[in-house]
């Protein structure tokens, strides 16, 4: 009976042992009298006990690798610091476990030694502006240079690169003298802007100073034109009447040769007031008549009137 109990106790421990549970995002390795023989997935699985042993378990999950800083050369000979962050996962268990002795410290050693290759075939300016063709050069020859290691590096980002604090200082210097020189530049820009501004406001109101005076004097003289034409007009037809009623009335002619008279008469009066010799002529024509009219005249009027 007691044996019947051991027995059942030690068979109970024996598939106890055989009983391996492989968590999700594992896998494990199995060797048999210490050579591998398969590899268990996630779920419940059964080994030989004392012969078989779980010689490896890990994640097959993606895990991340912060690579330390490290120090590089440019092209130009410019001191650097530069770390990274390598984004991988395991793809084969068997090669990652059975071909590399530590696969973190391998991966960590061949990252360090790929960003000083690739940061020493740029200039110090070049580093700071291809980062993302860096990564992509990076992530490329990782990727080849893992895969015998049963490893695929999915991404790798370049977080820092530092120069060296007197390159640091030059370049700050060296900004400095930049933004000065831009704003000189662009406070001549501006002044010189201004000036043509300000040249063409002057030549603008120049224009239109012109423009309105040249416009006053066609105004002007348009108005002066039609003044002398209005004139022109109620001369001649002044002249029209006078002639209609010359014309057709002897009386208002002898009325209008004693008025062309006086005018003459006033005239010579003018003249003689202002300073200076003048001498008027006057048609000998016209001043027998002038006279006759001007009797007939005083000879029609009435004696009160005389």
């Amino acid at each position: 009976m007691e044996f019947i109990f051991g027995t059942a106790i030690v068979g109970i421990a024996a598939l106890f042992n055989s009983l391996k549970i492989i968590n999700q995002g594992e896998e494990a390795l199995v060797a048999t009298f210490g050579k591998y023989n398969r590899k268990l997935l996630p779920g419940p699985n059964f080994i030989i006990p004392v012969m078989d042993t779980i010689a490896y378990k890990g994640s097959v999950k993606e895990q991340v690798l912060d690579v330390p800083p490290q120090q590089c050369i440019t092209r130009d000979n410019v001191p650097i610091t530069a770390d990274a962050v390598v984004y991988w996962r395991i793809v084969d268990m068997e090669k990652a476990f059975y071909r590399v002795e530590d696969l973190r410290q391998a991966m960590t050693n061949l990252v360090l030694t790929q960003i000083r290759a690739e940061l020493g075939n740029l200039e110090l300016d070049q580093t700071f502006t291809a980062r993302n063709q860096i990564n992509e050069l990076l992530l490329k020859d990782l990727d080849e240079s893992t895969d015998p290691w049963g490893v695929k590096v999915t991404r790798v980002e370049l977080r820092d690169i530092l120069p060296a604090k007197a390159v640091q200082e030059s370049m700050e210097l060296q900004m400095t003298a930049e933004r000065k020189k831009r704003a000189a530049i662009l406070t001549s820009e501006g002044e010189r802007e201004s000036a043509i501004n300000k040249a063409k406001g002057g030549a603008d109101a120049q224009i239109l100073a012109a423009e309105a005076s040249q416009r006053s004097t066609i105004l002007k003289a348009e108005g002066d034109r039609q003044q002398q034409v209005l004139k022109a007009k109620a001369i001649a037809e002044s002249a029209a009447i006078i002639s209609q009623t010359i014309k057709n009335n002897s009386e208002a002619a002898k009325a209008y040769e004693v008025l062309f008279a006086l005018g003459y008469l006033e005239m010579g009066t003018a003249i003689g007031n202002s300073g200076g010799s003048k001498v008027m002529f006057m048609d000998p024509r016209t001043i027998p008549a002038t006279l006759e009219g001007v009797k007939s005249i005083i000879g029609d009027l009435k004696p009160e009137d005389k």
